[in-house]
């Protein structure tokens, strides 16, 4: 019983500590992206349209349904001495026809490649779909991020502006210093307070908008971000390897070349339509209850009215003309938009840097000079004040530059179509 005893309280010991190891949604950004790719309705519904894209693809290619025609003949019996009938083997002869339309040669095949076309645009906009939301959920994880990296640097201020003021007031009270100097430290911690109210608001605001994104209730709880992603090697981003990509993994652009290929498939089957289309048909004919006879039919539309063809075939050829004009415009938009990305990303990621490797020492340094020497009545207390700002400012521009690269970093992986 001891030993069973035991065991049951170590299970119980344990199960908590296993839970608090687990990373709870929004600590991280892979959470997030999966969490979002298996809930967001928006996404389950381009699969949906996918799947319907996809079976259109067979019936665009399929044969119209066979006719079947009955016709009873004579069937008031004329000139016998019979009654009138509506049973076939009763009346003067019943005729079975049985028809077949058949469209020009090629038709079907145009008809089915226009359907795996747009089935092709409905895949193209599943990831479409998803490349947008993937973005919007790294660009405000990234402001999570920073608006939670600003709380904390602005708790970690107050705790020093707190010292700072317990300095002012030992130095008051040996008559060192002015009572002045105790009232700017007790604003400066004002100012503070007020500044992280400020940044309560912006964590809610960030928490419902990827609560959003994520089809969860607004005012659901969401973990404190930990990090961000690391930054690309400058290798991986190489503009012209990168722009490849594009041209291949886009989705925008993989759906305007599935709209231009179904233009096109449609202005072939526009010429196509020039021609006629047949029907072709076995009709048995039956006396009594025998078959007598057989006949053979074939039936042929009369491409008459040229004309509205040839409306038809120019609407199509412009249709074509215009798909291709606007996938021009579309990947000279996106070729912009990502060379403007590489050198934002660049720029933010090289301030970034210059701030942690120089700003942030130097501002260290001066601040630590600062305070040893207003402890030393050599320097003003407006003088370690400032340095104090400063040092608050370069952490605010790091966490700025940072959230910059990322912001950039989330739009290049939009265009590019993949992480």
């Amino acid at each position: 019983m001891k030993i069973l005893l035991y065991t049951i309280l170590y299970a119980l010991w344990l199960t908590p500590a296993s839970a608090a190891d687990e990373p709870s949604l929004g600590a991280n950004l892979t959470g997030l992206l999966d969490y979002a790719r298996e809930h967001n309705p928006e996404l389950a519904a381009s699969r949906y349209e996918v799947e319907a894209a996809q079976q259109r693809v067979e019936p665009a290619s399929a044969l119209p349904d066979p006719i079947l025609r009955t016709e009873l003949m004579d069937i008031t019996n004329q000139g016998t001495n019979k009654s009138p009938s509506l049973l076939p083997s009763q009346v003067g002869g019943t005729r079975y026809t049985l028809m077949q339309s058949i469209p020009w040669f090629g038709k079907r095949d145009l008809q089915r490649e226009i359907a795996e076309a747009q089935a092709a645009q409905a895949e193209g906009q599943v990831a479409s779909s998803w490349a947008e939301l993937a973005s919007k959920i790294k660009a405000s994880y990234a402001m999570y991020y920073y608006v939670t990296g600003s709380q904390r640097l602005a708790h970690e201020t107050l705790d020093l502006m707190t010292s700072l003021e317990q300095v002012a007031q030992t130095r008051y009270a040996h008559g060192l210093g002015a009572q002045q100097e105790v009232i700017v430290a007790q604003v400066a911690q004002t100012d503070l307070r007020s500044e992280l109210l400020d940044l309560e608001k912006e964590e809610h605001h960030a928490q419902g908008r990827l609560n959003t994104l994520l089809s969860r209730p607004a005012m659901t709880a969401l973990a404190q971000p930990e990090s961000l992603r690391p930054l690309p090697t400058a290798a991986q981003l190489d503009y012209n390897l990168l722009e490849q990509k594009l041209r291949a993994r886009n989705p925008q652009l993989l759906i305007a070349e599935a709209r231009r290929i179904e233009a096109e498939k449609s202005r072939d089957l526009a010429y196509t339509n020039r021609y006629p289309g047949f029907t072709v048909g076995v009709a048995p004919t039956q006396s009594g209850s025998a078959i007598k006879t057989w006949d053979l039919m074939v039936e042929f539309s009369i491409p008459l009215h040229q004309g509205v063809r040839h409306s038809k075939q120019r609407e199509a050829e412009a249709m074509l003309a215009a798909s291709g004009a606007r996938s021009d415009a579309l990947l000279n938009q996106m070729l912009a938009d990502l060379s403007e990305s590489l050198i934002s990303l660049d720029t933010a990621r090289r301030s970034a840097s210059l701030i942690t490797t120089q700003l942030l020492p130097q501002a260290e340094l001066t601040y630590q000079s600062a305070l040893s020497g207003y402890e030393n009545g050599r320097v003003d207390f407006a003088i370690l004040l400032d340095a104090q700002r400063q040092i608050l400012k370069a952490r605010q521009q790091q966490l700025k530059a940072q959230l910059e690269a990322q912001l950039r970093w989330a739009e290049i992986e939009r265009l590019l179509g993949e992480e």
